[in-house]
């Protein structure tokens, strides 16, 4: 059967069909939840209304409690914190590793760094600019130190 062909039968179609009976009767119905549905539901609206009450009541309990004054600072102080904890961890690799003398004032310049930087983050604790600075020290000061270990 080729194309052509196809496409005559098609338009040979009708473009409408009407069903034989009505439709919607049916679907309505079954839309409608039944009678006997709708009387179990009572237990189930009486347990909904008391976890809204629950939830109200815990709402403003937490209202009730000190928000932090400034999120943002809180997250920006929470990170640096992260930062140097793990900062702290990957530089204990290399403890008792000797350095070379040269590379020493190099590293103090960076530890102060991060020193003014941690003091500037206490004055303007929502920074989020100190905290990618101190994010670069942190790994310029590690990246330095592994280089001078290692060689």
């Amino acid at each position: 059967m080729g194309e052509t062909e196809l496409r005559w039968q098609l338009r040979q179609l009708p473009r409408e069909i009407e069903p034989p009976r009505d439709l919607w009767p049916g679907i309505a119905a079954k839309l409608r939840p039944a009678r006997s549905a709708r009387k179990g539901l009572g237990w189930l609206a009486g347990l909904a209304i008391a976890a809204s009450l629950c939830l109200a009541v815990g709402i403003a309990w937490r209202l009730d409690s000190p928000l932090p004054a400034d999120p943002q600072a809180e997250l920006v102080q929470r990170e640096a914190q992260a930062l140097t904890r793990e900062y702290q961890a990957a530089l204990r690799q290399f403890d008792g590793a000797p350095l070379p003398a040269p590379i020493e004032p190099a590293l103090a310049t960076l530890d102060q760094s991060v020193s003014d930087i941690r003091r500037a983050l206490d004055s303007d604790p929502g920074a989020r600019y100190l905290l990618d600075q101190l994010r670069r020290t942190y790994s310029r000061r590690l990246s330095l130190t592994q280089r001078a270990v290692t060689g």
